[in-house]
C-alpha cells in the first residue's frame, strides 16, 4: 500500500469515526445519514481534484473504501431473502384470510404498472421537449464495447414475454431462490412464502395445536430477523458516506458535460415522476411533505448504492415504522417494486431512448398510434425485466427490440450511465413505497398516527 493510499484510508477512517461519535451521542438517524452523504460528497470531490479519475492512488484507495460501501450493500442483500420470507408468512398468519393477500398483491402490482405507464409518457415527452436525438453522439472505445454487448444480448430480450416471465416466477426450487441465484428469486420467494403462510392458515382449521406451534416459531423467527435488520441498518450512514465518496471521486465530469442535455432531461423527467408519486400520496389523504421527509433517507441510500433489491430492508422498515404501513403490504410492495414496474429503469429510460432513436430511422414518434404502442410495450416490458438481470439496460433492450429499433445506439450513453442510474434507482424505490402507501390507504390499513408522528427508525444502540 502506497503512502498516498494510506493517507486517503486514514482520512476515511477519521470520517467514519466522526459518524460513530454522532451515533454515540444519539444524533438522530436521519441526520447521521445526511451527514454521511455530505462528508462523502466533500471527500469524493477533494479526491478527484487532487488525483484525477485515472490516478492509481485513487483506484487503490477506492478498493479499501469498498470494504465499507460495497460491504454494506452485501450485508443488506444478505438479509433480503430471510426478511421477505418470514415477514410475508407472518403477515398472512395475522391476516387470517388468504383473500386479503390477493387484494393486496393485485392492487400493489396495478399501481406499479399504472405508474410505469405514466413514467413512460413523461420520459417520452421530456425527450421530445429537449429535442434529444441519437444523431451526432460520438462513439469511442467504451461506447463501441457497450454497443457490442447490447447486440449480443438482443436475442435474450427478444425471447422475453409475459407468459415466459410468469412461468419463471414460479419457484421450482425455493431453496435455490433463497440464495438469490435467479433474477426472479425475490418474487419466487414471495410466492413460496405465500404458499407457506396459506398452508399455516389451513392448519388452524385442521390441526390447531400444531398451528399454534408454527405461529410461535414464525414469531420467534420474525423477531430474530428484524433484530438482524436493525443491526445492519445501523451501518447506513457509514455505507452512504463510502458509496458517495466513490461516486464523486470516480465520475467523469467531462463526459457528463458533453451529454448535459440528456442528463438534464433525465433528471427533469425523474423529478416530474416524483411529483406524480406525491400527487398519488395526496390523493389518498397523505401529507406529501411528511412523506418526503420520512422517505428521504431511503432515497438517499438508493441513490448512492444504485440497487433497488439492496434497499428492500430499509424500504420495509421505513414503511412500517415511519409511514404506518402494515408488514404484509410493506414487504409485498418493496419486493414487487424491486423487480416489476420500475418507474425509472423500465419507464422513463426506455421511453427517452425511443424518442431519441426513432427520428434517426425515419419514424415519426409523435403519432398517437406510435405513442400508444410504445407505452403498451413499456408496461409489458416492465414485467419482462423481472425475468432477466440488468435493470434499465434490459428494459431498454426489450422495448427497442419490440419496436424494431437498433439497440447499439443505446451504448452511446454509457459514459453517463452511472449518474443517470442513481436517479432512476431512487425513483424505482420511491415508486415501491408510494404503491405500498396507496395500497394501505385504499384498504384502510394505514396507521395515520404513525404517519404523522416523529418516529425515527429503530436503530439506536439502546434498542438493540
Amino acid at each position: 500500500m502506497s503512502f498516498l493510499v494510506m493517507a486517503n484510508v486514514a482520512v476515511m477512517l477519521l470520517l467514519l469515526f466522526v459518524l460513530y461519535r454522532m451515533q454515540q451521542k444519539h444524533v438522530k438517524f436521519t441526520r447521521r445519514v445526511f451527514a454521511g452523504l455530505g462528508m462523502g460528497i466533500g471527500f469524493g470531490l477533494a479526491l478527484q481534484l487532487i488525483y484525477g479519475v485515472d490516478s492509481q492512488a485513487l483506484s487503490g484507495s477506492i478498493e479499501y473504501f469498498n470494504i465499507v460501501g460495497s460491504g454494506y450493500v452485501q450485508l443488506l442483500k444478505m438479509i433480503v431473502m430471510p426478511l421477505v420470507m418470514v415477514s410475508i408468512i407472518s403477515a398472512i398468519l395475522k391476516l387470517k384470510d388468504a383473500d386479503a393477500l390477493g387484494k393486496i398483491s393485485g392492487l400493489t402490482i396495478g399501481i406499479l404498472l399504472i405508474t410505469v405507464a405514466i413514467a413512460g409518457l413523461i420520459g417520452f415527452f421530456v425527450a421530445n421537449l429537449f429535442g434529444l436525438t441519437a444523431e451526432g453522439l460520438t462513439q469511442g472505445a467504451r461506447e463501441a464495447e457497450r454497443a457490442s454487448y447490447l447486440m449480443s444480448r438482443e436475442s435474450a430480450a427478444t425471447g422475453i414475454s409475459i407468459a415466459s416471465t410468469l412461468v419463471n416466477l414460479i419457484p421450482a426450487n425455493p431453496f435455490l431462490d433463497m440464495t438469490g441465484a435467479r433474477d426472479t428469486s425475490i418474487i419466487s420467494v414471495v410466492i413460496f412464502s405465500a404458499f407457506v403462510g396459506i398452508a399455516g392458515l389451513g392448519l388452524h382449521r385442521k390441526q390447531p395445536d400444531v398451528a399454534a406451534k408454527f405461529d410461535s416459531f414464525i414469531e420467534v423467527a420474525y423477531a430474530i430477523v428484524m433484530r438482524i435488520v436493525t443491526l445492519v441498518l445501523r451501518l447506513t450512514p457509514y455505507g452512504v458516506m463510502a458509496l458517495m465518496t466513490k461516486v464523486l471521486a470516480t465520475s467523469q465530469f467531462s463526459d457528463i458535460f458533453n451529454l448535459i442535455s440528456f442528463v438534464g432531461a433525465s433528471y427533469l423527467a425523474l423529478a416530474l415522476m416524483f411529483l406524480v408519486h406525491l400527487a398519488l400520496v395526496t390523493l389518498v389523504g397523505g401529507n406529501p411533505v411528511i412523506f418526503v421527509k420520512k422517505v428521504l433517507p431511503v432515497l438517499t441510500f438508493a441513490f448512492t448504492s444504485r440497487t433497488s433489491a439492496g434497499t428492500i430492508p430499509l424500504n420495509v422498515q421505513t414503511q412500517t415504522q415511519r409511514l404506518g404501513i402494515p408488514d404484509g403490504i410493506a414487504n409485498l410492495s418493496a419486493s414487487f417494486g424491486a423487480t416489476i414496474g420500475q418507474n425509472g429503469c423500465a419507464g422513463i429510460y426506455p421511453a427517452m431512448l425511443v424518442a431519441m432513436i426513432a427520428p434517426t430511422i425515419g419514424i415519426d414518434p409523435m403519432t398517437p398510434t406510435f405513442i400508444a404502442t410504445l407505452i403498451a410495450t413499456i408496461v409489458v416490458g416492465s414485467f419482462g425485466v423481472a425475468g432477466v438481470g440488468g435493470g434499465a439496460t434490459f428494459a431498454a433492450l426489450i422495448v427497442l427490440t419490440a419496436l424494431d429499433m437498433p439497440v447499439a445506439l443505446a451504448g452511446l450513453l454509457i459514459s453517463i450511465e452511472p449518474l443517470i442510474d442513481m436517479g432512476r434507482t431512487a425513483l424505482n424505490v420511491n415508486g415501491a413505497m408510494t404503491a405500498g402507501f396507496v395500497t394501505s390507504r385504499v384498504l384502510g390499513q394505514t396507521d395515520m398516527e404513525v404517519y404523522h408522528g416523529e418516529q425515527e427508525l429503530d436503530v439506536d444502540l439502546e434498542s438493540a
